[in-house]
């Protein structure tokens, strides 16, 4: 794992375990609806409480992704959005006074485009902390693996109510924290969790000494405050993109794009633990 004095989510973990605090992690679609935007929500974001921040590259067949995230997808693709600008876009919030972790969302093949070493070189030129690849399966993630350890990136997996069997294997060489899928399925907002969910948390915690995060269909604040009671993280994705997608019509027009951005704020300011 990375040591404390270079990565910011490691960093960001112990601080919060140090105050008794549960890591709010938002998800934003990157280029959704556009760049410029993008870098307006990340800062209401942080001003909202947000903890981290999972920045999702947009793509084409998002098979651990829902309606809602793939509509915003579809719409960051129509402005030609890919892996670089999404690192660029990091980068650019950093240089705008953010000083949130930021863990790039990606599936692999945008990564094998670009080439590992590539890819590596620009996680740390861009000031990226994390990694969640959802289609990358345990057994064939040990050169990732290797990679993220040498490049001090934090390579987060997402383990499964059907994980069982596996759960020790998976987390043996996680760093960051484990990202514990709440729900069967893709992702998406719901009033309703897998049965066996408390159980299957308590499961990994004794599986590490990392951090354990939770995701995948909470979107209330009641839902956070459940899930914070047994985790040091939870992820909001859907619902936040859902909420920018119901004000596109006021961030595209510069005289209601505060509106729509204080809008955005409000939703995940009553989101926070």
């Amino acid at each position: 794992m990375t040591t404390e004095t270079t990565n910011r989510m490691d960093l960001a973990f112990n601080k919060l375990k140090a105050e008794g605090r549960t890591a709010l992690i938002p998800f934003l679609t990157v280029g959704d609806p556009t760049l410029e935007i993008t870098l307006d929500i990340i800062a209401e974001l942080e001003a909202a409480g947000a903890d981290m921040l999972e920045l999702g590259v947009p793509y084409s067949d998002p098979l651990a992704d829902g309606p809602v995230i793939q509509r915003a997808s579809a719409r960051a693709l129509r402005g030609s959005i890919h892996l670089r600008t999404c690192m660029e876009t990091a980068l650019k919030a950093r240089q705008a006074g953010s000083g949130l972790p930021f863990i790039l969302f990606t599936y692999y093949n945008p990564v094998m485009q670009m080439g590992l070493d590539t890819f590596f070189s620009q996680l740390n030129a861009h000031e990226i902390s994390g990694l969640i690849i959802p289609d990358l399966p345990v057994e064939e993630s040990e050169d990732m693996r290797a990679r993220s350890r040498a490049a001090g990136v934090n390579l987060i997996p997402l383990v499964a109510p059907t994980s069982n069997e596996r759960i020790a294997r998976i987390v043996s060489g996680a760093s960051g924290f484990v990202y514990c899928v709440s729900s069967l399925g893709v992702t998406g907002e719901r009033s309703s969790f897998h049965s066996g969910i408390d159980e299957f948390i308590a499961s990994v915690r004794r599986a590490t000494d990392l951090p354990v995060a939770v995701g995948f269909g909470i979107s209330t604040g009641e839902q956070v405050a459940r899930f914070a009671e047994i985790c040091d993280g939870v992820v909001v994705g859907s619902a936040i993109v859902r909420k920018v997608e119901e004000v596109i019509p006021l961030l595209s027009e510069a005289a209601t794009r505060r509106e729509g951005l204080l809008q955005i704020r409000e939703f995940v300011a009553q989101l926070r633990p």
